[in-house]
This record gives structure tokens, C-alpha cells and sequence, in this order.
């Protein structure tokens, strides 16, 4: 299997994921459901992967990337097809886990396909190339959603967006050939403790790094939808912000390959982390659509080159045979802030109203920009 299959599988699939997340937060603000109500259903999309997210890891180094894929493929197509079959406010709770689930399943199972296919010089390419794949799906999945919702309604919409995935399902599953496993697989448990891998030097500093700034993209998909219905957009213009966002990504992981051959990485990433923050300081004050799709583009193209870096920085630096599991406890990091956050950022918008939600954001990717500034 080719990265170039595995860049257009991803697309389909996070494409439909990216909908699904859009369309599960304006569901559940057409069912009149409070902004901590809606954190509660977003935070749910990362419990399981929270809880399981070093065994599923170590499961993909062990067995490879195929099956795991394929099963996180199911789990999403199931999720969207329960919301369709029972359109209920209820059904978001476990419509949100299982397709949290399934593509916390493919992510870290694509991440590694993206690793192994290849020599250890092509990590870089491979890395931005499956980053172009979710970018370009980012656009897509938010954009085509909103339209859908408002076009054919939020039921019909989520059955729609399921299309990607379900293409996704029947190639995978007509295609036989296996990703070959990393080549070194460590099978003493003296190897597989997670302090091991955070006594490398740098590792702790690149995951707290990785961790705010996925925070701050998950956490802009959280709000917008809750701001956008607050000041009167339609679901159609809200699709449209955040696709300006993933428009700012993919244009900015274009350049990245260009970029990191003249750029060190750290300087990328506090860079980025400085114009993010200050963007999400603004963001609450704008009302206007020309002003806030601006700003939600540049917000993407502060955030957007982050991610393949950081994988690539983390994935040269792991032990033989772990690398699945790196990229887990990377992910799982990032899902103890995703549950946290979407809950009490939307107990603090429904208190407070969702400036304070933008500005505490905002402040903290700015320290955190100051302190990875002075660690380097």
C-alpha cells in the first residue's frame, strides 16, 4: 500500500469525521442544548481514546496498521449511521464516543503507515503529505456539512457526510496488500514504560508543546459553532469559517517542506503558537463574516505546519519498534486536554458568555510560546 492511497483514504475518512464533529455540535445546539451540555458531547469524542490510547498504540506495533485501520473505518460509518437512524439528543452520547473512537483508531494507525512506508528520509514528506490529507479533509468536512445541514437538515446531513468513510470501507476492504510492521518490536515490559520514553531528552517539552497547540485547534472547532449561533450565523457561514481555517492549513503545509529545509522547528512552533494566541484574542471582538473568516485563516496558518513537525520530531526520537506508542501517548495527551477543556470551557461559556472562553485560550498559548521560547 502506497502513502498516496493511504493520503486519499484519509481524506474520505476524516472528511466525514471533520462533518460529523461539526454537524454533533450544531445537533446539539438545534436541540436546544446548553453550551456545557455541547462540551459535554464534544469532550466524549476522546474518552475511550484517552483511556485505551497506550494499548491501542502498542496493539498497532504489534500488529500492524491494517486491521486497526479498518476497524476505526467501521466505527466511524457505524457512529453516523446510529445519529441518522435516531435522531435524539441521547443518541449524540454515544454517537460522539464510537466515531471518537474509530478515528483515534485510524489516526494513530495512518500516522504509523505514514512511518514505515519508505526509508527513515521519507518521514518528513510522508508526514506532511497524510497532514495535506487532513487540511484538505478539515476544509471539506466543516464547509460541506454546513451546507448539507442547511440544505437537507441536521439528520440528513450526518447520513451524507458518512459517504467519505463508506468509500473508505470498501476500498480498504477490497485491498489486501499489508502495510509492513516497524521492524523492531520491543516485547520486554521493562521497554514499554511511558517514563522511559519521557526521560528522552526533549520529549516532555514537545509534548506539552503538541498538546496546547491540538488543544487550541480542537478547542476553535469547539467554540465556533457556539459563537457563530450566538451572533446570528447560519450553519452554512459557520462551515465556511471553519473551512477557512483548513483553507489556511493545507496552504501552509504546502510551504512547510520548503519551510523546514531553511526554518529550525522550535522557532516554527513558538512562532505559532504567539500569532495563534494573539488571533484568539481578537476573535471574540469581531462580528463581521469578512473579519472573522480572516481571522479564522490566519489562525490556520499559525496552526497549520505544527502538526507534521511535531510527529516527525517524536517519531526520529523513538525507541525501534515503538513508534505507534509515542504517537499514542502524544495523542492520548492531547485527549486528556480535549475532554478537559471542551467541558470546562463550556461551563465557563455558559457562566460567562464565550469571550473569556477566546481570551483564556488565547493567554495561555501566548505563555506557553514564552516558556518553549526560553527552554530553547
Amino acid at each position: 500500500m502506497s502513502i498516496r492511497l493511504i493520503v486519499f483514504l484519509t481524506v474520505l475518512t476524516h472528511l466525514s469525521f471533520a462533518g460529523c464533529r461539526v454537524i454533533l455540535s450544531l445537533t446539539a445546539i438545534h436541540y436546544q442544548a446548553s453550551p456545557f451540555t455541547v462540551g459535554v458531547v464534544m469532550s466524549l469524542l476522546t474518552v475511550i481514546p484517552m483511556l485505551f490510547a497506550l494499548r491501542w498504540g502498542r496493539y498497532v506495533d504489534r500488529i500492524g496498521v491494517r486491521g486497526p485501520m479498518l476497524a476505526g473505518i467501521a466505527a466511524i460509518l457505524a457512529a453516523m449511521v446510529l445519529a441518522w437512524a435516531v435522531p435524539r439528543l441521547e443518541t449524540l452520547f454515544v454517537v460522539s464516543p464510537l466515531a471518537g473512537s474509530g478515528f483515534f483508531l485510524y489516526h494513530i494507525a495512518s500516522g504509523q503507515a505514514a512511518a514505515v512506508i519508505g526509508q527513515p528520509q521519507d518521514r518528513v514528506r510522508n508526514f506532511t503529505l497524510l497532514a495535506l490529507a487532513y487540511s484538505a479533509s478539515g476544509f471539506l468536512g466543516p464547509t460541506l456539512a454546513g451546507f448539507a445541514i442547511d440544505g437537507i437538515g441536521h439528520n440528513n446531513a450526518m447520513l451524507a457526510l458518512s459517504a467519505g468513510v463508506l468509500v473508505t470501507a470498501v476500498v480498504f476492504a477490497l485491498w489486501k496488500t499489508e502495510i509492513p510492521r516497524h521492524e523492531a518490536a520491543a516485547s520486554n515490559e521493562e521497554k514499554r514504560r511511558v517514563a522511559d520514553l519521557l526521560r528522552i531528552p526533549g520529549f516532555r517539552l514537545v509534548f506539552i508543546v503538541s498538546g496546547t497547540l491540538s488543544m487550541t485547534w480542537d478547542l476553535f472547532a469547539f467554540v465556533t459553532p457556539i459563537y457563530g449561533s450566538q451572533i446570528g450565523l447560519s450553519a452554512t457561514t459557520i462551515g465556511i469559517l471553519l473551512g477557512a481555517f483548513g483553507a489556511a492549513v493545507f496552504v501552509v503545509r504546502l510551504a512547510l517542506p520548503f519551510v523546514a529545509r531553511r526554518v529550525n522547528e522550535w522557532r516554527v512552533l513558538i512562532a505559532a503558537m504567539l500569532l495563534s494566541g494573539a488571533t484568539l484574542l481578537a476573535f471574540p471582538l469581531a462580528s463581521g463574516v469578512p473579519l472573522l473568516m480572516a481571522l479564522a485563516f490566519l489562525l490556520g496558518v499559525g496552526l497549520g505546519g505544527t502538526q507534521p513537525l511535531i510527529m516527525t520530531l517524536l517519531y526520529n526520537k523513538a525507541p525501534e519498534g515503538r513508534g505507534a506508542e509515542v504517537l499514542s501517548v502524544r495523542t492520548w495527551l492531547i485527549n486528556l486536554s480535549q475532554t478537559s477543556v471542551p467541558l470546562a470551557f463550556g461551563a465557563l461559556g455558559a457562566a460567562l458568555g464565550m469571550l473569556p472562553v477566546f481570551w483564556a485560550m488565547g493567554a495561555s498559548l501566548l505563555v506557553a510560546g514564552f516558556f518553549a521560547a526560553r527552554g530553547k
